[in-house]
């Protein structure tokens, strides 16, 4: 555990909020104290990672079009559809 945690205490929930909620955005866990004692932790939230298109689970889930590219893949689901009925 490199990263340094936040120790809060109820009071300090209640008027330093933003102290913790700032905390939180640089990924900080938050222990909350209790009369010295650790009643909770505060785990921020994961954030999703932007992924590529290419490593998205649509593209070669298709058996029949497993030699396609993924641009082939787009463009032919992104063509015309004039002569569908």
């Amino acid at each position: 555990m490199g990263r340094r945690d936040m120790e809060a205490t109820v009071v300090d929930l209640r008027y330093k909020m933003k102290d913790v909620l700032k905390a939180l955005d640089r990924n900080e866990k938050v222990t909350v104290l209790y009369h010295g004692k650790i009643k909770g932790i505060i785990i921020p939230e994961e954030r999703e990672s932007h992924k590529k298109i290419t490593e998205h689970p649509f593209f070669g889930m298709s058996s029949q079009n497993n030699k396609e590219s993924v641009l082939e893949e787009l463009n032919d689901l992104r063509k015309s559809r004039y002569n569908d009925i």
